[in-house]
């Protein structure tokens, strides 16, 4: 069935015109709240050169970001609930653009990060509401418009760390701040405009989205669960330790602030592409093989880019995106079959909320620490020992999740 037919057949539809702009709207404000999430990286060596940080502290700038960005989704959910999500999603996204606003005025670390904190808050609205809306909006027809949803947040990694790492060049990174922070007021006020006037959050499951989702996971175990809970919380701390510590091994390289950010946008554009490569190899190898494959591959790659000179470990960056982005999709995807008593919905906010509160904490407590006491090169080593450790993880899953299948 096409998906205008689908439009058709269901009243809790959009029209095709509505559902466009929905997935436009949210679209754009995806790529910038991703680009946000991201440009972080790029100003890590800027502000330890500014602040005389070590890497506990620039670890835990990024978390103060991520761990808002992760503990606020459901609040988030709740309180669209009562607003609306389109209310929600533009404040939101206006609550971010102020965050660094308040960071590039800031005249010292307090300042910086509240900033950073105030953004992440706003970016912690937009996955799960957009999400619901383009659901509603194309209903039965969802799944391609939702793959093109996240697909946007990749371009938007893709595109802000190297714009940002372009504008450091040519005028300060209080300036630069200011610059992406007006970037998102004109993308909230195009949301606004954007996005049609919609029911709120709480229907946005349509009646036969519910059966499906309950059927997927009605057969879910709590071990199997949170074994991949487990395994995702691994994959996510491994991602951020090792971007943490990225721009600094190749500033040791000789690297300039552009080519950092070059390098940068060469991950997020592999990663881009692992979703979609690694989601297909995981139908034709099966979850278990495909992220074996992509784990053990992304911390042999890791340590090829310690190890290789500037040129060569660029030319890597690519590919190591695609399997350092790629086992979250085909984790992402297995949820709904391992989800305790078939409750779809809670257990992606489960999982989305610990593999990324995880990695939030990881970041300062752990790999801060090693990184002041070892050393960038042994704190990537370290991010490598922690994607390889969701192997046996994911071999103990393997006969739950085949259990779960065939049940």
């Amino acid at each position: 069935m096409s998906v205008a037919s689908d439009l058709t057949a269901s009243s809790g539809t959009a029209s095709l015109p509505d559902a466009r702009r929905t997935l436009v709207a949210t679209g754009v404000n995806h790529a910038l709240h991703d680009g946000y999430t991201d440009l972080i990286y790029v100003l890590l060596p800027v502000w330890q050169a500014e602040f005389g940080l070590d890497y506990v502290a620039l670890a835990f700038l990024r978390s103060l970001y991520n761990g808002a960005l992760a503990a606020l989704q459901m609040p988030a959910s709740r309180l669209a609930q009562a607003w609306g999500a389109r209310t929600v999603l533009v404040l939101g996204t206006l609550l971010s653009a102020a965050g660094y606003a308040i960071a590039g005025a800031s005249g010292g670390l307090v300042g910086l990060g509240l900033g950073l904190l105030l953004g992440g808050a706003g970016s912690s609205t937009q996955h799960p509401l957009a999400s619901a809306v383009i659901a509603r909006a194309y209903g039965p027809g969802a799944r391609g418009p939702l793959g093109t949803y996240n697909f946007t947040g990749d371009l938007g990694k893709a595109a802000v760390p190297p714009m940002v790492g372009l504008l450091l060049t040519l005028t300060g990174w209080r300036h630069a701040l200011w610059a992406i922070a007006g970037a998102g007021l004109v993308v909230a006020l195009a949301v606004g405009r954007l996005l049609p006037r919609e029911p709120q959050s709480r229907s946005s499951r349509l009646p036969a989205t519910r059966t499906a989702a309950r059927a997927a996971g009605g057969s879910g175990s709590g071990t199997g669960f949170r074994l991949l809970v487990g395994i995702g919380m691994l994959d996510n701390a491994a991602r951020p330790a090792f971007l943490l510590y990225l721009p600094f091994l190749l500033q040791e390289k000789g690297a300039a602030l552009t080519t950092v950010g070059l390098a940068l946008s060469l991950v997020f554009v592999g990663g881009a592409l692992g979703k979609a490569v690694c989601g297909r190899l995981g139908e034709r190898l099966g979850v278990t093989r495909t992220v074996i494959l992509t784990e053990t591959g992304t911390a042999l790659a890791i340590l090829a880019v310690i190890v290789l000179p500037l040129t060569p470990g660029l030319i890597l960056l690519p590919l190591l995106g695609v399997m350092l982005n790629g086992t979250s999709s085909v984790l992402y995807g297995t949820v709904p079959e391992l989800a305790p008593g078939g409750r779809v919905e809670h257990a992606f906010a489960v999982f989305y909320t610990w593999t990324l509160g995880g990695s939030a904490l990881a970041a300062p407590l752990l790999y801060g620490k090693l990184g002041d006491a070892a050393g960038p090169h042994w704190a990537a080593v370290a991010a490598a020992a922690t994607a390889l450790a969701a192997v046996p993880l994911m071999l103990a899953l393997a006969p739950r999740l085949k259990a779960a299948r065939s049940a």
